[in-house]
């Protein structure tokens, strides 16, 4: 096995990609990633409002949709269908149309509705632009509310202030007060994508064998041995790229972290098996890299949406959550939640690190199925 180790880091260092899968392209994409969401909260994103008003209010509520550090308003239209046809086109992601009369009906005492548009297939830029709205809209109807209240008789701020808003509402978000998306984002997209290195990379190395003297030569004599000795280094990188993306989001960026580094790298290293086991699996079932290769690209392309991150796991169809079921990473970015934000302990994270452990399955599988075609190509040739 020590003699396949040293072969295979040999093999590595002579083949551009592998050395471009294991050393290059996983850094430059994790930090690709984080330097995506780095800023954390969006801000200024464009929206266009359409003021059928015209009035002193209707501008005032205007310059407060601006003010908002989320909204900016950069665009101002005469009609409704001028407005819609920019939020078609992605021009501007929202538009307010604030109605006819909004002055005259605030005076008199009514509640006059300003109507918000936004695509909600964009999802986090939607709930975004939709809780910018709501947020300023609330702060100009409670300065206009204070200002009325006052102008009856009440003549000390606070207190109309009290009358004009008597339930303040303060949210603050469990496990990420500061409401930055990129802690939710970054450490669940770089898990996905580092599925896909994994096992797309292990696919490549066992295709390398098929290239460079094809699969029986290589597998004549003790198979299991020199394919564990194969895959060992590859498992040893692998390693290393999960602690180097925990290392730089929760050292060195200083994230929040909250469990155990024990149980995280145990599961990590449990990934890293799974990942493995899953590869050498598509590989001998394909027994072509071309088809492994479409088989790795149909597996993990879903992991991000299946993980869920960003849609709760116990609203998916059952199909959705079958798929989820298949895939390592989901088991993973459980425990890995667990630990950076709920900081529990072993007995929470056992069943996931119990389903991690099955994918040796996967591998036992693999074994049986190289051997059996081991076995076929010798009986033929004989």
């Amino acid at each position: 096995m020590l003699t396949a180790f040293k072969r295979e880091c040999r093999i590595i260092q002579q083949e551009p990609w592998l050395k471009a899968m294991l050393f290059v392209l996983p850094v430059c994409l994790f930090v690709l990633v984080w330097w995506i969401f780095s800023q954390g909260i969006a801000r200024d994103l464009p929206v266009g409002v359409v003021d059928l008003d015209q009035s002193r209010l209707s501008r005032g509520l205007v310059r407060y949709y601006d003010a908002s550090p989320t909204l900016a308003v950069t665009q101002q239209f005469t009609s409704v269908e001028e407005g819609s046809a920019m939020l078609r086109s992605g021009d501007i992601y929202a538009l307010a149309v604030i109605p006819e009369a909004l002055e005259k009906e605030t005076l008199r005492g009514a509640s006059p509705s300003v109507t918000v548009l936004y695509n909600a297939q964009f999802i986090l830029i939607a709930k975004l632009v939709n809780s910018a709205f709501v947020s300023a809209q609330a702060t100009y109807t409670a300065g206009v509310d204070t200002m009325k209240k006052m102008a009856g008789g009440v003549t000390v701020p606070v207190q109309a202030l009290g009358q004009a808003l008597p339930v303040r509402n303060q949210i603050t978000p469990l496990f990420n007060s500061n409401a930055h998306y990129g802690q939710f984002l970054v450490s669940g997209i770089i898990p996905a994508l580092w599925q896909i290195f994994m096992i797309a990379t292990t696919v490549m190395a066992l295709a390398v064998e098929q290239r460079r003297q094809g699969l029986l030569p290589w597998l004549a004599q003790k198979p299991v041995i020199l394919l564990l000795g194969k895959l060992f280094p590859y498992g040893l990188v692998f390693m290393a790229q999960g602690m180097l993306f925990l290392w730089g989001l929760y050292v060195l960026i200083g994230w929040p972290m909250h469990g155990s580094w024990s149980i995280l790298l145990l599961a990590q290293a449990l990934m890293v098996i799974a990942c493995l086991s899953m590869a050498t699996l598509f590989f001998f079932v394909a027994m072509d890299v071309t088809r492994a290769m479409s088989f790795v690209a149909g597996f993990t392309a879903p992991a991000f949406a299946f993980m869920g991150i960003t849609f709760p796991a116990t609203d998916m169809p059952t199909l959705a959550a079958a798929w989820r079921a298949l895939l390592p990473v989901s088991h993973y970015i459980e425990i890995q939640v667990q630990q950076v934000d709920y900081g529990t302990g072993l007995p929470q994270a056992m069943p996931q690190l119990l389903i991690l452990t099955t994918f040796i399955l996967a591998f036992g599988l693999a074994v049986l199925r190289m051997l059996s075609w081991r076995k076929g190509q010798l009986e033929a040739r004989a």
